[in-house]
């Protein structure tokens, strides 16, 4: 009975072994592939803002920028998450805008102000909400994002304050 179990376990540790040893043997024939070039050396802040700057250039504007999240897309159902689209960097952007992030139990929101005018220029919200509706703006009182989910509604107001997007969250149970 002894040499039954001794064989068991022999056998199982030899299976161990030999999957661990053909998972190293395939990381390390496509391991240039998985983890980038082989060379070891890592890229300067210089070469990060090109590749950032061409990753901005090749990608296109959103056709819809008024679209927002308030409507799910086809396939979801109403409260699941939905992606938003963020705009992209165009000659319509302002460069003296101030962009600020909000985030908060319900989800995120990024605001930017160009003097007194607030706009919304993405959000998202956090696991269990939704997005029952976005005022993105452009407005020179205030926009706003408001979250649905589980646990309650939840309104993310946001204006500018000499300059700065300043925002404020209001929970409705």
């Amino acid at each position: 009975m002894p040499s039954r179990t001794f064989l068991a376990l022999a056998g199982w540790t030899a299976a161990a072994v030999a999957a661990t040893l053909t998972g190293l043997a395939a990381v390390e024939i496509i391991g240039d592939g998985i983890t980038g070039s082989s060379d070891g050396t890592a890229l300067t802040s210089e070469q990060v803002e090109r590749q950032l700057d061409a990753a901005k250039a090749s990608l296109s504007p959103d056709p819809d920028p008024d679209r927002g999240t308030a409507g799910a897309s086809p396939g979801t159902t109403p409260g699941t998450p939905t992606p938003t689209p963020t705009p992209t960097a165009s000659a319509s952007v302002p460069a003296t805008r101030t962009k600020k992030t909000f985030s908060g139990p319900a989800g995120t929101a990024i605001a930017a102000c160009d003097g007194a005018t607030v706009r919304l220029l993405s959000w998202a919200p956090a696991q269990g909400y939704g997005v029952k509706s976005a005022d993105r703006g452009p407005d020179d009182e205030h926009v706003e994002v408001k979250f649905e989910g589980t646990a309650g509604k939840v309104e993310l107001r946001v204006r500018c304050v000499d300059g700065e997007p300043a925002g404020s969250w209001k929970q409705d149970d």
